[in-house]
């Protein structure tokens, strides 16, 4: 290789100019283009793909700001590595924070940061691959702004490859002629950071000279030397991902495959096994209850066998996930009622719903007029569960299969049209 830094980091650009992609944010006019000018940085979240840019973005801001600069990863930091950052930040002005895969952080390594952030003390920058509105809690999300990052087209990685051979000082002196990119492409997935560093590994390794890259070379040389699926890294969502949305889809070839990925990768069991496990409550629910009953099996058993013989009952699973009736109406019903919650605020709950274990609570009607259902024809009674001004919401709606197709009958036998089963 041409020496210890890796040719992604040699050929990480300096100013905002230099960057490839990126351009609804850097070019001229774009809002971070903009703030820079201005010198004025807020606090900000990126969320993109791996390989983007999200880190060079935060040093070249932090550069071009002339701002004190820490960065933490948040796979290895904590709540202490936090608040010493902070207690240097309040003896300066404009200090930078950057942390590297934030939504790694929990709840309270978050909130360490508010304080800090809201009062100026610090500029955070985040970097993300997940959604923030599921992964940053809102008091810290509600005081950054959220920048997305696309990901990098077909011209803007060739540009980049192009850059690198031409400015480059080890590449320079190489003879090389890229006649096919597709495999470097394919390969470093639209990483941008993996596709300089496989291209410089392939160099390395070519034994012909000029060099000529193909597609059938990159992929002998990545074969034995690059490690295609990395466990510890973030490409494992991308492949989970795949896997999930194969399940989803009813293919169970594609869930196999992606499932192989994982395996030949050396993926924790039980991190597979966890993803089937919400995945048959999420995605097949009611239609096939049997779903979560196996996937808690599969749970359990991978944990007591592992490799290899876990494969096995994995690809059981992942067959039969793929392969059942699908509904995802459970998932929905509760995203209705926590939306509800949160447009209505904490709704009281109607008197003849609440208990009544003292004297003071019978006087105020408390349980009054409660109908037992189990006193009525079939176990039922009509009555309001619902606060008055939720009366008549419907969250659950069964979906088009034959066992929810069951409950909806059984719905629209109790309680008529009320609910428009």
């Amino acid at each position: 290789m041409s020496n210890s830094i890796p040719l992604a980091e040699r050929m990480r650009p300096n100013s905002i100019e230099q960057l490839i992609g990126q351009q609804h944010l850097t070019g001229s006019g774009g809002i971070l283009y903009n703030a820079l000018q201005q010198q004025h940085i807020p606090s900000i979240i990126l969320w993109g793909p791996p390989g983007v840019g999200k880190t060079t973005l935060a040093h070249i801001i932090a550069s071009a700001s002339k701002a004190p600069f820490f960065q933490l990863s948040a796979i290895s930091s904590g709540v202490k590595d936090v608040r010493a950052i902070i207690e240097l930040a309040q003896k300066t002005s404009k200090t930078i924070l950057f942390i590297d895969e934030i939504h790694r952080f929990n709840k309270s390594q978050q909130d360490a940061l508010l304080g800090a952030v809201e009062n100026g003390t610090l500029t955070l920058i985040g970097a993300t691959t997940e959604n923030p509105s599921f992964e940053i809690n809102s008091a810290l999300l509600s005081r950054c702004q959220v920048f997305v990052l696309k990901a990098l087209s077909r011209t803007d990685l060739t540009n980049l490859v192009e850059h690198a051979i031409k400015t480059d000082a080890w590449l320079q002196q190489k003879q090389i002629q890229i006649q096919e990119y597709d495999a470097l492409l394919t390969i470093s997935g639209g990483d941008a950071r993996k596709l300089l560093n496989l291209l410089e590994l392939v160099v390395a390794f070519a034994t012909s000279h000029p060099i000529n890259i193909t597609n059938d070379l990159v992929i002998a040389i990545a074969q034995k030397k690059v490690a295609l699926y990395d466990k510890n890294g973030e490409q494992h969502y991308d492949i989970v991902s795949a896997f999930i949305k194969s399940m989803r889809g009813s293919d169970p070839n594609g869930a196999v495959y992606w499932l192989a990925r994982m395996i030949e990768g050396g993926e924790d069991v039980t991190f597979i096994a966890r993803r089937m496990l919400i995945f048959a409550s999420e995605d097949v629910g009611n239609a096939n209850p049997n779903a979560l009953l196996l996937a808690n099996a599969t749970f359990d058993a991978v944990a007591k066998i592992g490799y290899p013989e876990s494969r096995i009952i994995l690809s059981q699973t992942a067959i039969y996930l793929a392969t059942s009736p699908k509904s995802n109406a459970a998932y929905e019903a509760i995203n209705n009622a926590l939306q509800a919650v949160h447009e209505k605020g904490d709704l009281s709950v109607p008197l003849h719903l609440r208990n009544a274990p003292t004297p003071l609570m019978e006087q105020l009607n408390y349980g009054k007029n409660y109908q037992y259902a189990h006193l009525g024809p079939n176990n039922f009674i009509e009555q309001e569960y619902l606060p008055d001004a939720l009366i008549g919401c419907r969250f659950y709606q069964p979906g088009s299969n034959a066992r929810e197709n069951e409950i909806r009958k059984f719905l629209k036998d109790r309680w008529n049209d009320k609910y428009g089963y």
